[in-house]
C-alpha cells in the first residue's frame, strides 16, 4: 500500500524544544535516560471513548527525520536577544550527526483509549527524547481527534456510509490528507479527496457540483449532459433552483440512463429541510421505479444533526460529512500531552521517578514508566490498569481513578487481560510491522463493538473505569507530599 511522504525535518518542533536541547547538552545532562509519556486528560467531545490514530505517520517522518543541511544554516542565523547566534556551533554539529537512538512502545492504531492512558513512551537520552514532543503531540493529537469524530458521526449513521468530504475546508493540504486518513480508520466508507485516495488506497467518490448546473441553461440539460459523459457516476445535484422539481430531472434523466444500459446512481440533498426533502424525494424515486437510487445528503452535517434527522425519519442512506469531521468543529485540539516521568544517570540501574505538580488536581503528572493493562471477563471489557512496569499488577489488583481516589475498582482474579504498548522503535530501529490502514480501520471497529452502549452515548456517557494500579497510586501519592514538603 502507498505510504505518505511527510517532510522528514526535526525543524518541525517548537523553538523551546531545541533551546532546551542545546542547555541539555551544554551542561552535560543531554545523554542522562528520561522517560517521557504522551497522554490525554479528557476525552474529546465530551465522549465516552477515544480512538488512537497517528503512529503510522509518525514512525514514517521518524524513520527519515534529519537534521539536512539547510536545517542548520538556518538555526545558525537565528540572533538571540544580544544580537549574537542563538545556537553554538559545536552544538549544531551534534544535530548535524543526529541519529534516532530512542525506544518508543505505543498503543496500535485503532484502539480505543482512555484519559491518561499513555499513547506513546520515549525512553532515551534526554535531549533526543525531548526533541520528540512536538512531532509526537502534532500527529498524535490531530489525528487520534478526527480518528474519534469520525466514529462518533458513523455512530449516528447507524451502519450507512458516511463519506468524508472536508478537503476544502480543511487545515491546508497537510491536515487535508492526515484528516483524511483518519476519518477513514474511524469509520468512513470513502472521501472526496483523490490525493488521499492514491497515497492511502481509500476509496474516492464526488460527481458534480452546483456550478456545473449553472454553467448550463437549465437544470435538465446539465443533468443529461453530465449523464451523457459520465454515465457510471451519476449522482445528481437536484437543489440548485428548486429541490423537488430536480429530483423529476434527475428521474426522467435516470430513465434515460436506463434505456442506455446505465443506472442512476441517487440524487443529493445540499440545502434545505433535509428530513422533509429526502421523504418526499424517497416517495418520488420509488414511484418512478428507482427504490435503489441512494439519497445522498450533505449541508454542514455532524452526528448531532444526523442523529436529530435519524429521529425525523430521514430516508437519507449515505452521509457526506465536511467541516465538522476534518476540522474537529466543536472541539479543535485533543490536548494530548507529553511529561517527564523518570530519570537516571547513564548506567544506573535504579531510576529516579519524576512528577509534576499543580494548583489543578488533573494537571499533576503521574510519576513511573507505564504500561496499560486492558482486563476482560468472558469477552467483556471491564477495566484498565495503569502500572509502573517494573511492577507489574497482581492477580485481583484494585485500579484507583487518578482523579478520585474514592472510584475504585477491585479486578476479579479470574480476568484475562492484554498489554496495549507494544515496542515501535528499538536503539532508534524500527521493530513494528506496521498492519494495513485496512487492519487498523477493521481494529477501531472491533473496538467499539466491544464497548458497552453507554459508552457510545452523545450525551453524558457512561465512564470506563481506568485507574493507577494501587502500589503506583501509593507511589504518586508519596511523591506529591514529599514534593509538596519542598523535596524533589
Amino acid at each position: 500500500m502507498p505510504t505518505t511522504r511527510p517532510v522528514p525535518s526535526l525543524l518541525l518542533t517548537d523553538l523551546y524544544q531545541l533551546t532546551m536541547a542545546q542547555a541539555y547538552w551544554k551542561s552535560g545532562r543531554g545523554e542522562k535516560e528520561a522517560v517521557f509519556q504522551m497522554f490525554f486528560r479528557r476525552h474529546p467531545f465530551d465522549g465516552g471513548f477515544t480512538i488512537a490514530c497517528g503512529l503510522h505517520s509518525l514512525i514514517e517522518m521518524l524513520v527519515e527525520a534529519t537534521f539536512d543541511d539547510s536545517d542548520l544554516a538556518y538555526l545558525a542565523s537565528l540572533p538571540g536577544r544580544d544580537g549574537q547566534p542563538l545556537f553554538e556551533p559545536d552544538f549544531l554539529a551534534t544535530l548535524r550527526d543526529f541519529r534516532l537512538v530512542c525506544d518508543i512502545d505505543a498503543i496500535p492504531e485503532g484502539t480505543i483509549v482512555f484519559p491518561f492512558e499513555p499513547l506513546v513512551r520515549v525512553t532515551g537520552p534526554l535531549v533526543q527524547a525531548q526533541l520528540l514532543e512536538t512531532i509526537i503531540l502534532n500527529i498524535i493529537n490531530f489525528q487520534t481527534l478526527i480518528a474519534t469524530k469520525a466514529a462518533r458521526i458513523c455512530l449516528a449513521a447507524q451502519g450507512e456510509p458516511v463519506i468524508e468530504f472536508g478537503l476544502r475546508r480543511a487545515q491546508g493540504p497537510d491536515g487535508g490528507l492526515s484528516a483524511s486518513r483518519a476519518a477513514y480508520v474511524g469509520g468512513c466508507a470513502a472521501t472526496s479527496n483523490v490525493l488521499a485516495g492514491k497515497v492511502y488506497g481509500i476509496p474516492v467518490r464526488g460527481t458534480h457540483a452546483h456550478s456545473w448546473v449553472m454553467s448550463f441553461g437549465d437544470e435538465l440539460e446539465a443533468f443529461r449532459t453530465y449523464a451523457a459523459a459520465m454515465p457510471n457516476n451519476c449522482v445528481f445535484l437536484v437543489d440548485t433552483y428548486d429541490t423537488l422539481e430536480g429530483v423529476r430531472h434527475a428521474i426522467e434523466v435516470g430513465r434515460w440512463l436506463r434505456e442506455q444500459g446505465h443506472e442512476m446512481i441517487g440524487i443529493r440533498l445540499d440545502s434545505g429541510d433535509l428530513a422533509y426533502l429526502s421523504i418526499e424525494a424517497r416517495k418520488m424515486l420509488d414511484a418512478a421505479g428507482f427504490p435503489d437510487a441512494s439519497i445522498v445528503a450533505s449541508n454542514d452535517l455532524d452526528e448531532t444533526i444526523i442523529n436529530s434527522l435519524k429521529q425525523q425519519g430521514a430516508c437519507i442512506n449515505v452521509w457526506g460529512v465536511g467541516t465538522k469531521l476534518v476540522t474537529g468543529y466543536d472541539q479543535p485540539t485533543l490536548g494530548g500531552v507529553y511529561k517527564l516521568t523518570a530519570l537516571r544517570d547513564r548506567g544506573d540501574d535504579s531510576w529516579r521517578y519524576c512528577i509534576k505538580l499543580s494548583e489543578q488536581s488533573i494537571k499533576i503528572s503521574t510519576p513511573g514508566i507505564h504500561q496499560v493493562r486492558r482486563y476482560s471477563v468472558d469477552g467483556e471489557l471491564i477495566g484498565d490498569a495503569i502500572y509502573d512496569l517494573p511492577s507489574p499488577p497482581a492477580s485481583g489488583c484494585v485500579i484507583i481513578d487518578p482523579l478520585d481516589p474514592t472510584r475504585r475498582k477491585r479486578i476479579p482474579a479470574e480476568a484475562t487481560y492484554e498489554d496495549l504498548l507494544v515496542p515501535v522503535f528499538r536503539r532508534g530501529e524500527c521493530v513494528y510491522g506496521m498492519p494495513s490502514l485496512e487492519a487498523v480501520r477493521q481494529r477501531a471497529q472491533s473496538g467499539l463493538a466491544r464497548l458497552a452502549p453507554g459508552l457510545k452515548r452523545f450525551v453524558n456517557p457512561h465512564i470506563y473505569p481506568v485507574g493507577l494500579e494501587q502500589s503506583l497510586y501509593d507511589l504518586k501519592m508519596r511523591l506529591i507530599l514529599q514534593a509538596r514538603n519542598g523535596g524533589h
